[in-house]
C-alpha cells in the first residue's frame, strides 16, 4: 500500500503545530511559576539535593505515606522554606529536597530533624548532590552553544549536499523535534515536577543527529528520483521517496526504541529522564522526517512554481556528488 503523505499534509502540520503550541504554553506557565521554561535541576542552578528513603525494615516506620506538610515544617524551622520538595515512589516513602547549598553540618542537622519528624531513613538509599551556581551556568551555556553549533553545521552540510531549501526544511524538522521534546518535559515539570539536567542537553544533541540522518536518507532518495524522472510532479516524487525509505525508517526507529525502553525501565533514576527524552525525540524525529520535512519541501517547490522536477533539475544535477 502506497502512503500518499502530501494529500494529508495539512493534517500532519496541524498535529505538529498543536503539539508545539501546547509545549510553548507549558513553558510560558513554567516561566511564570519558577522563572524558567523547564524545571532545572541542580546541574544548571546549583545547590544541594537530598534524596532520602524511609527504612521500611523498622517496625511501623513505613505505616503511612510521608506527609509533605511535615517536611515543609522541618525545612521552615531550618530556615529553608524556599526549598523544593517532591514525594517519591508509588508508596510515597521517599522524598527529594532541592535547596540552597548546604555544608556537611547543615545537611546532618536537616537529616536528623527529618528523621525525628517523619521516621528513620535507609542510609544505603540516601543520595546527596551539591553543585555550585557558577558550574551550573557554565553547563547551561556550553549546552546551548553546542546546540547552536550543531544546527549551523547541519545547515551547511545539507546545503552543500543538496540545496538551500532542503537545508531550511531539514532545520525546521529539527526545531520541531527539539521544541516538542522540550514541550513535553515542560508539561511533565508542571504536572509531576520532572527536572532537566545536563543529560537533557546531551539527549537533544543526540535527537538532532538521529533526526537529520533520517531526513538525509529521504532527501537523498528524492534527489535520485529527480535525476531519473525529471518530468514527474514533485509531490509524486516526494511520496515515492518516502514510501521507498519508510520500512528502513520504521525499523531503525523501532530497534532503537527497544533499547531506550530497556534503559528507561531498568537503567535507574539517573538515566530515566535521559532515556525518556530520547524516546520522545526519536519518535518525533521519525515523524518529522517523514511527514514534515518532505511535505514542506514539496509544498515549497509547488508554491515557487517548481511543480515539475524538470524546473529544478539543472540545479539538482549540479549538486555535489555523494562522498
Amino acid at each position: 500500500m502506497k502512503l500518499s503523505i502530501n494529500q494529508s499534509r495539512k493534517l500532519w502540520w496541524t498535529i505538529s503545530t498543536a503539539a508545539i503550541i501546547a509545549g510553548l504554553v507549558a513553558m510560558l506557565i513554567s516561566w511564570q511559576q519558577i522563572g524558567a521554561p523547564l524545571r532545572p535541576s541542580l546541574d544548571f542552578i546549583g545547590g544541594t539535593r537530598l534524596q532520602l528513603e524511609r527504612d521500611c525494615s523498622q517496625p511501623n516506620n513505613c505505616a503511612q505515606p510521608i506527609d509533605i506538610t511535615a517536611v515543609r515544617e522541618v525545612l521552615a524551622a531550618q530556615g529553608l522554606s524556599n526549598s523544593s520538595i517532591q514525594i517519591l515512589g508509588q508508596e510515597q516513602q521517599g522524598i527529594s529536597i532541592r535547596t540552597s547549598t548546604l555544608n556537611v553540618e547543615q545537611r546532618t542537622q536537616l537529616q536528623d530533624a527529618l528523621s525525628q519528624q517523619i521516621g528513620a531513613f535507609d542510609p544505603q538509599s540516601t543520595q546527596i548532590d551539591t553543585v555550585g551556581p557558577t558550574i551550573g551556568r557554565q553547563l547551561l551555556t556550553s549546552g546551548l552553544l553546542a546546540l547552536i553549533v550543531s544546527f549551523v553545521g547541519i545547515i551547511i552540510y545539507i546545503s552543500l549536499r543538496f540545496q538551500l531549501d532542503f537545508a531550511v526544511f531539514g532545520i525546521i524538522a529539527l526545531l520541531h523535534d527539539v521544541l516538542t521534546t522540550a514541550g513535553v518535559f515542560a508539561i511533565l515539570g508542571l504536572v509531576w515536577g520532572v527536572e532537566v539536567d545536563s543529560l537533557f542537553i546531551v539527549a537533544l544533541l543526540t535527537i538532532t543527529g538521529f533526526s537529520v540522518n533520517d531526513t538525509v536518507v529521504i532527501y537523498d532518495r528524492i534527489r535520485e528520483i529527480l535525476k531519473t524522472s525529471p518530468d514527474r510532479p514533485i509531490s509524486d516524487i516526494v511520496d515515492d521517496a518516502v514510501n521507498q525509505t519508510l520500512t528502513r525508517s520504521i525499523n531503525t526507529t523501532l530497534t532503537t526504541l527497544l533499547a531506550l525502553f530497556s534503559i528507561f525501565l531498568f537503567g535507574g533514576e539517573t538515566l530515566k529522564n535521559f532515556a525518556l527524552a530520547l524516546i520522545i525525540g526519536f519518535i518525533c524525529g521519525a515523524y518529522s522526517s517523514i511527514f514534515i520535512a518532505s511535505t514542506l519541501l514539496a509544498w515549497w517547490r509547488e508554491r515557487s512554481g517548481q511543480r515539475l522536477a524538470t524546473q529544478g533539475a539543472s540545479v539538482i544535477n549540479s549538486s555535489p556528488e555523494d562522498p
